[in-house]
């Protein structure tokens, strides 16, 4: 089957993309879980230890509170609390904290620190998997074993406010009621003042037993403007204010009913200093935990400060104080100064619960259980508790039994905590079958890749892609039949859930299938490049050609990016790789320039057309292929330097690498990430402070200046016009929200969300990308002339900058500036007048839009996404514009510069071999560092690292494939309409 180069590219993409996700999946493993289900009914609870005979407390103790109350503020950092913004803002909790019955805590949230896994570990005690991070936007229903279901079991009344994704994780247990929507993070007044509008009805009520208000109002400021922010504070005291009426109303019930209550504030995850969340820094895991009641004892100037817990401690503490089962998956602890002012043998009977169901848990995870210090602990603590029971029961209130007290206490508190952390750490269930399967499928269309190398750079535009012939082959049947086999084999006899076995066979079958021909076509190809003798065949057609510096430093620095993926400090510091080879290319292309201006061209044989049929030199020709036709090749092969860059002076030309090395340098100080520079002070930090917003509004104008004057020169008249427009509607936009300032506008001025002004924008950019696809239709429909398909491409282009413009924040407007600035530079002063082939030119893109994504904030960090950019210009949460419009607002960089890279390489040739070839290149390049960092993640998945490091650069891998198979599609999609017109 003959396949264009693009066409074979893009197909191949779309087949990696499949074996990455099947890769994810299995990587990603399942927590450790009790072989009990919760549908399986309530179990009977241990009884007392007793030696020698059978205890009389056989049944779960009875609850400690009457009434809980949890209120969980979204995105609450301990330092809010427990810092000085907690003494200026909260001066209510402030003195409970100090001087109140209540017990405060530093718990600590496991990555990833974002809600609906966080949730899910309050009420449930168990760690949730990382690839929840994913299901956060669509929250499945919680089937795991929870304090939430063992409350309805019992017969609880629970009412709840506030995020939605508590309905969604646990549907019909709430009696009454209101969800709010967790994404639109415009709305940080309206979303809180709908749950706290309940309140004072509520709690002048007495038909509930649980309370749970979950406020949002927190988090959505911090994605706005971050933990810096003046607004901070005032929802701070709001919060205060709230949690004051609480505690009153919940005193004053206790004194009609005498029984007491629980009031418990907490945080699902902390904030980043950029104000996002997801990741594993100190401000992201470390959240305040206060329990409130009156029965907690404190002394006059008994000032503790706050203990370091972990979250999922609190299901066990709730579970003990609501008389429930401790959820089976739970691997927290009991906080045991919520029961330290409880007689000797309830303690005993509180811990002994706690310890029994760790020491399950552990059973059913841990072969080796029985040798684990924690299990070990344990037994001894129940031997020394039945003999304490004994004792006790006999009357004996000897001074023995206080200190065996003692000593069973210390040991069950020891247990407990051997016995959690071994749970936590223990290392959870990988599906390594789909790991295999998936790795497979990306490898094999690695090898396809490469082997195809030489014959699309340096041969044909058009591949004979083997696909029929091993398809209807002996070894692809005995191929399928074997992969089948251990399909069944492994799907039968595997202990643990496999991904691929909970496939419909038919499913399961097509991957077979695939796996079958990719192998196939893989060694047919490789027996056709062996017959036909071009298998590392040196040929003497080109005894000058090599290799240039820059060929060299782009070959070498694309290597050496994919192998420092290996190490954890270079992912967490990808952007300085990224830096340093955009920097140094510069450095090669200014010593190109001089020696091409102060020389001549005739010592720069590789940048001339010399492909000839019987090319066998590959690697060699792999850069020798120019973008142009041999025709204008053969007219401007003896053009000299001076000549080929027409009207441009020499010093421009001269002058154009270190012009794009100082901006990239200026962007460096925009803003800083990674993690060993993220808290260091940047010019965005000094811009977004709220001293600073004349000097914020005035860089943004003058961006928005630069855009339009660099985007402009290619537009029709009308596109021009929408552009202006839509760009004088992004500044109006973000003046709208508080963000910027008109120069006549006042400081008081009130602050909307800027729904009227983003739609506003959006119309002008769905009309020049309307104006731009007509253009490309046209082209293909009617055979236009070739300038209007540039100016279709050209607007397409235009249309993508002017979303761009919309989603960035204003301080990094200068950003999507510089990075037109340099690709007009680059356009017109180095890659035309030094005749760069496409292969080199597709590369420089994609280093640039890798770089142009760390410029913009970005990291390897789940944090640093901007989850603001999915809600511009909506009043509702919508889920496939909010994913598509952070995507694209996340992938900027990437997505602009391949943008500019089908322009250019369109309007440089009359057919479409170089277009063709540089989708081959994109996706080789692409494809390389996502088959190699699997192959990496998988090496390393015992890493101390793993979670915190290795996993977030997988999803960014895996979405960053899925973009390059979509700017792909785009790519073969121009091409098609080029072979149409041809």
């Amino acid at each position: 089957m003959r396949l264009g180069s693009g066409v074979f590219a893009a197909s191949c993409v779309a087949i990696e993309v499949i074996g990455v996700a099947i890769f994810i999946r299995g990587f990603f493993p399942a927590p450790v879980r009790s072989s009990a289900r919760p549908e399986q009914g309530v179990e009977t609870p241990a009884p007392e230890p007793m030696a020698g005979a059978s205890s009389n407390w056989t049944k779960l103790p009875s609850p400690l509170f009457s009434k809980v109350v949890i209120m969980l503020i979204d995105a609450l950092r301990d330092d809010f609390v427990f810092g000085s913004k907690g003494v200026k803002y909260m001066p209510y909790t402030t003195y409970l904290v100090e001087k109140g019955a209540a017990h405060s805590f530093v718990a600590e949230a496991k990555p990833p620190t974002v809600t609906m896994p966080r949730i899910k570990a309050l009420m449930t005690g168990s760690l949730p998997g990382f690839v929840d991070i994913i299901r956060n936007l669509n929250s499945p229903v919680l089937l795991e074993d929870n304090v939430i279901r063992q409350a309805k079991a019992a017969g609880k009344r629970m009412i709840f406010y506030g995020d939605e994704t508590w309905l969604k994780l646990f549907p019909k247990h709430f009696v009454e009621y209101d969800g709010t929507t967790s994404f639109f993070v415009s709305d940080y007044i309206e979303v809180d003042n709908n749950v706290t509008r309940h309140l004072d009805k509520v709690l002048k009520r007495g038909d509930w037993d649980v309370l749970i208000l979950h406020y949002l109002g927190l988090d959505h400021i911090g994605h706005i403007s971050g933990p810096n922010s003046p607004l901070i504070g005032h929802k701070l005291s709001e919060m205060d204010s709230i949690l004051m009426k609480i505690h009153t109303s919940l005193l004053s019930k206790e004194r009609e009913t005498l029984s007491p209550s629980l009031l418990v504030l907490c945080g699902d995850h902390g904030m980043s200093e950029t104000g996002s969340h997801g990741a594993s820094s100190t401000e992201e895991v470390s959240t305040p935990l206060i329990l409130i009641s009156s029965t907690f004892e404190r002394k006059p100037g008994d000032i503790r400060p706050p203990k370091h817990v972990q979250q999922t401690d609190l299901a066990a503490t709730l579970a003990i104080g609501l008389g429930l089962p401790i959820p089976k998956d739970s691997v927290g602890s009991l906080l045991f100064p919520v029961i330290e002012g409880k007689p000797m043998r309830e303690k005993l009977r509180f811990l002994h619960l706690n310890t029994l169901q760790l020491s399950k848990l552990l059973q059913e995870n841990v072969p080796s259980y029985e040798k684990d210090p924690g299990f070990e602990q344990f037994k001894m603590a129940e031997r020394l508790h039945g003999n304490w029971v004994k004792l006790h029961l006999e009357e004996n209130h000897s001074d023995i039994l206080l200190g065996l007290g003692t000593k069973v206490l210390r040991q069950y508190l020891g247990a407990l905590k051997t016995l959690s952390l071994s749970l936590s750490t223990q290392v959870a269930h990988y599906d390594i079958y789909s790991m295999a399967v998936g790795t497979v499928v990306v490898l094999e269309v690695l090898t396809l890749f490469l082997l195809n190398t030489p014959h699309v750079l340096c041969r044909k535009d058009e591949l004979d892609v083997p696909v029929l012939s091993p398809v209807f082959s002996l070894l692809f049947y005995l191929v399928f039949l074997v992969l089948s086999a251990i399909h069944v084999l492994v799907c039968t006899s595997s202990e643990s859930s496999c991904y691929l076995c909970s496939l419909p066979w038919l499913a399961a079958g097509g991957v077979m299938v695939l796996v079958s021909a990719l192998l196939c076509a893989i060694l047919s190809t490789l027996l056709r490049m062996v017959f036909n003798g071009t298998l590392l065949k040196k040929s003497a057609a080109h005894p000058s050609s090599g290799w240039s510096e820059v060929d060299l430093l782009l070959l070498l620095g694309t290597v050496g990016h994919v192998l420092s993926l290996g190490a954890s400090s270079f992912v967490e510091e990808e952007h300085q790789t990224w830096y340093f080879l955009v920097n140094t290319l510069c450095l090669a292309l200014s010593q190109e320039t001089c020696r091409s201006y102060f020389v001549g061209d005739d010592c720069e044989p590789q940048h001339c057309f010399h492909v000839e049929q019987g090319c066998g030199d590959t690697l060699a020709c792999t850069y020798s292929t120019s973008y142009n036709t041999p025709e204008r090749d053969r007219t401007r092969k003896g053009v000299s330097f001076s000549e080929a860059q027409g009207s441009c002076k020499w010093w421009t030309v001269l002058a154009s690498p270190w012009l794009v090395l100082i901006c990239c340098r200026l962007l460096r100080s925009l803003n800083q990430t990674g993690v060993q520079g993220a808290h260091r002070p940047d010019f965005s930090h000094w811009l977004t402070s709220s001293d600073h917003k004349v000097q914020l509004s005035g860089l943004a104008a003058l961006s928005l200046v630069v855009i339009f004057v660099l985007i402009q020169r290619g537009c029709s008249l009308v596109s021009k016009a929408a552009l202006a427009l839509g760009l004088l509607g992004v500044f109006c936009y973000r003046a709208a929200i508080g963000v910027v300032v008109f120069p006549w506008q006042s400081d008081n001025k009130a602050i909307s969300k800027g729904i009227i002004e983003a739609r506003f924008v959006y119309v002008f950019v769905l009309g020049i990308l309307f104006t731009g696809t007509k253009d490309l239709l046209k082209a293909q429909v009617i055979a236009a002339d070739f300038k209007t398909k540039t100016v279709g491409l050209w607007e397409i282009h235009s249309g993508l900058v002017l979303l761009a413009a919309l989603l960035l924040r204003p301080h990094n407007l200068p950003v999507l500036a510089l990075s037109l600035l340099i690709q007009t530079v680059m356009t017109k002063f180095i890659w035309k007048p030094l005749r760069h082939n496409a292969a080199e030119i597709t590369v420089m893109h994609y280093w640039f839009g890798q770089a142009f994504f760390y410029f913009q904030g970005n990291s390897n960090n789940i944090a640093t996404i901007d989850i603001s950019a999915g809600f511009v210009g909506l009043d509702t949460y919508m889920e496939v514009p909010a994913t598509f419009l952070t995507v694209f607002g996340t992938y900027v960089g990437p997505v602009l510069w391949a943008s500019h890279l089908v322009h250019f390489l369109s309007s440089e040739t009359s057919n479409g071999s170089a277009l063709s070839r540089a989708c081959f290149c994109y996706a080789l390049v692409c494809s390389v560092p996502v088959a190699t960092y699997i192959v990496l993640v998988t090496s390393l998945r015992y890493h101390l690292f793993i979670w915190s490091v290795f996993s977030p650069k997988l999803l960014y891998e895996g979405m960053h494939l899925l973009i390059t198979a979509a700017l792909c599609a785009v790519f073969t999609a121009t091409n098609q309409t080029r072979h149409t017109r041809a």
